[in-house]
């Protein structure tokens, strides 16, 4: 669940829902590629700001409820998550970068819309698990910590 993250000089509380295609709109999701993204997503909370609330994927895309601190812009956000995911996703599942043709994992496009602390996360969550017709969640976060 997200909570407000206190700094020094402000307290925040920055909730995302992004969504990022493959590139070609390939189903290349499947059940190695999904544990691999859940636990890259997982090391990218230890490193940055970044607090993954749910992850979900449906075959051919993925949806991110992400929480973060206002010094990362929406773009910052979404350049490092794809950076970093698509990285480690080729190095850990090469049959990936094939079935891609050596190309990028990513789609160039992305949907990315914020969300309300009061009320609209369980709303979000419910349409994001409503999207698609093989919807499958990786990660849900439900434990208070801080970053």
């Amino acid at each position: 669940m997200s909570e407000y993250i206190h700094k020094s000089h402000n307290v925040s509380v920055l909730l995302y829902h992004l969504v990022f295609p493959a590139k070609y709109r390939r189903a290349v999701l499947d059940e190695q590629v999904d544990a691999e993204l859940r636990e890259v997503c997982l090391e990218i909370e230890k490193r940055y700001e970044i607090k993954f609330i749910e992850i979900g994927v449906d075959k051919d895309h993925v949806h991110f409820l992400v929480q973060s601190v206002p010094t990362y812009s929406v773009t910052k956000l979404v350049t490092m998550i794809k950076s970093l995911t698509a990285r480690e996703i080729f190095k850990r599942c090469p049959q990936v970068k094939k079935q891609l043709w050596g190309g990028e994992f990513w789609s160039d496009g992305y949907f990315a819309s914020t969300v309300g602390k009061h009320g609209d996360e369980g709303m979000i969550a419910k349409y994001v698990q409503g999207q698609g017709k093989e919807y499958l969640k990786l990660h849900r976060d439900d434990q208070l910590m801080l970053f």
